[in-house]
């Protein structure tokens, strides 16, 4: 398998790769975990279509780039196609799901709507671990790459909590509805505050991004929304702020009622 650490010409630090069709498809095929595809753009044979499949039926995102990204990336012979390898295991919230309720156990999730910034991400993940949340969902796309600083950011948190990746965000969060965990969205255009929810029962915390918090069809399958009180001159906190703040609220009304 052709493999090479990608300091030298990714824009992307320490996250390792492979390159070639028939390297890429065989990650795939046994399950290896992927962060994303570069894919040269107007690519189209019978390799691909078949890498095409296998990484939509894992949630790995496939990015079409021009040649020259991918000859920046690396000096070898890369056929076109470059795989990033993950840092840490993906793993799917419809097994994880099932098995919380099986053990007794009061789902606590977090899902983060385009949180890009690898310090957020990484802190919110610290904040989940030690909150005791069950898992951390984020979107195939448009978020922040698990990268050597997101790690460190964590404080070694993601190699303690389980992450998945939803290819398809709105169906991840009918799914969650329909298992009976509440779907709550922290944003500050809601009129009710987080304090005032129910957090005993399953939920699931949804943080928007640093931009422009939740996106307007997430919000529309949230059950609830909440915002946290400001005083200040300033109308929103950082988003990793906010989650810990929601994610220890969770922690406070669960330890009273225990």
């Amino acid at each position: 398998m052709n493999f090479r650490s990608n300091k030298p010409f990714s824009s992307t630090p320490s996250l390792p790769f492979i390159y070639g069709s028939h390297p890429v498809l065989e990650a795939l095929r046994s399950g290896q975990d992927i962060d994303k595809i570069l894919l040269k753009k107007g690519m189209h044979n019978q390799a691909v279509q078949e890498i095409l499949t296998l990484a939509r039926g894992r949630s790995v995102p496939v990015q079409e780039v021009p040649l020259e990204k991918l000859n920046r990336t690396t000096g070898k012979s890369h056929q076109g196609i470059i795989a990033f390898l993950s840092l840490v295991p993906y793993e799917d919230i419809q097994n994880i799901l099932p098995a919380l309720f099986e053990k007794g156990e009061v789902p606590l999730l977090v899902i983060l709507d385009r949180i890009t910034d690898v310090r957020n991400f990484g802190a919110i993940c610290r904040s989940a671990v030690c909150a005791g949340a069950h898992a951390v969902i984020i979107p195939s796309r448009g978020a922040a790459q698990i990268n050597e600083d997101t790690v460190k950011s964590s404080a070694g948190a993601l190699g303690q909590i389980p992450v998945c990746r939803s290819y398809n965000l709105k169906e991840t969060l009918r799914f969650l509805r329909e298992s009976g965990v509440t779907v709550l969205g922290i944003t500050e255009k809601a009129s009710g505050y987080y304090f005032n929810c129910d957090m005993t029962a399953p939920v699931a915390l949804l943080m928007g991004s640093e931009e422009d918090g939740i996106s307007p069809e997430y919000l529309k399958l949230c059950d609830a929304t909440a915002k946290i009180p400001m005083t200040g001159p300033v109308g929103s906190l950082n988003v990793s702020v906010a989650a810990g703040i929601t994610l220890f609220e969770a922690v406070r009304q669960r330890t009273i009622n225990a």
